[in-house]
């Protein structure tokens, strides 16, 4: 694995249960778990490996719900279908499958097929036939049934923008509002997790917690050159800022040019990822903001939060703003 980009967060659910469902072909011992126990080590990450026919999967399923009561479900693919279906619960779907079904007869999954990934059971290889596939079918009609707003908010579905097999994030936004692209494929690697998923994490975990961190604001024009090209650590200096950090992205609110919203919304998805969903804020009055840090080029007149000054001889550039705010140590 790349594990330059593993790092270790023992506080984000410790001493809580994650339930990790995997897709379609894996088990238990996918890439997926190994990442989710070496980056919260003091989580208990259950990881079961799944009969091969739906309903047996989702009885085990509920039953271990029902034992364990998990504080965080993740699911992957197939697996990202049956945790929608597990109500009640805090749940991240990953490239959920829900038509997989379709997915099998599409992409070739039919027929004699091999486990992905070691199971405890030592078999290797299965068999998809046509009474199979309905068994699928009939499941997925299952999805999305009764949905309350207190299902919606517990839910967040992660759609990579380069998945080749699952494409089911328009179905998603129709009975979900937290829907959010990030920039992967269908599997997941060391990289996209950690920019992409553990977010979400942490966004889940400060709301079970009730944590509230101290909030910074950064103004979108600190973050590219005049090419439109991020500058040099920007994107460093956020991943590292949303460790500690509440961070919100800030840009002009342009009722001539609407356009422009799109255009600054859809650069911030692409270079800043997931941590600029739902933290995007569109102002003309920056000092109306309330917080703790604001990071922008111009100075904004009575502005209610503590300026650095981009660009200045202090924080000429982003790892001027690092080196500043790694001596604060998430103050």
């Amino acid at each position: 694995m790349e594990n330059q980009y593993i790092k270790q967060y023992p506080e984000l659910f410790a001493g809580k249960k994650i339930l990790y469902v995997h897709g379609f072909a894996s088990s238990g011992q996918s890439g997926t778990v190994t990442r989710l126990r070496q980056v919260l080590p003091e989580a208990k990450v259950l990881a079961p490996d799944l009969p091969l026919h739906p309903a047996d999967a989702l009885a085990l399923l509920q039953g271990i719900c029902k034992e364990e009561q998990p504080d965080l479900i993740v699911g992957t693919s197939m697996g990202g279908m049956y945790a929608e279906q597990l109500r009640g619960f805090d749940r991240i779907l990953i490239n959920p499958a829900f038509q997989i079904a379709d997915t099998m007869q599409s992409h070739g999954l039919t027929g004699k097929q091999q486990f992905f990934s070691p199971r405890e059971d030592g078999v290797q290889e299965f068999y998809v036939d046509k009474p199979l596939v309905k068994e699928y079918r009939q499941t997925t009609e299952q999805n999305f049934v009764g949905i309350d707003a207190e299902e919606q908010r517990r839910v967040f579905g992660l759609f990579g923008d380069e998945d080749p097999l699952v494409h089911t994030q328009e179905l998603f936004e129709q009975h979900y509002p937290q829907s959010v692209s990030f920039h992967g494929e269908h599997r997941m690697n060391d990289r996209s997790f950690m920019h992409s998923v553990l977010p979400v994490v942490r966004w889940i975990d400060d709301r079970q917690e009730h944590r509230e961190r101290p909030i910074i604001y950064i103004g979108v024009e600190t973050l590219s050159d005049s090419y439109g090209q991020p500058l040099s650590s920007s994107q460093k200096a956020v991943r590292m800022l949303i460790e500690h950090y509440q961070v919100y992205f800030v840009s002009a609110a342009s009722s001539v040019r609407p356009a422009t919203m799109a255009e600054t919304a859809g650069w911030l998805a692409q270079y800043m990822g997931v941590p600029a969903w739902g933290h995007t804020v569109f102002t003309n009055q920056r000092h109306l903001l309330y917080g703790d840090y604001l990071i922008e080029i111009e100075e904004t007149d009575g502005a209610m939060a503590t300026r650095i000054d981009f660009g200045s001889d202090t924080f000429k550039t982003w790892e001027d703003v690092i080196a500043f705010f790694e001596r604060l140590g998430g103050q």
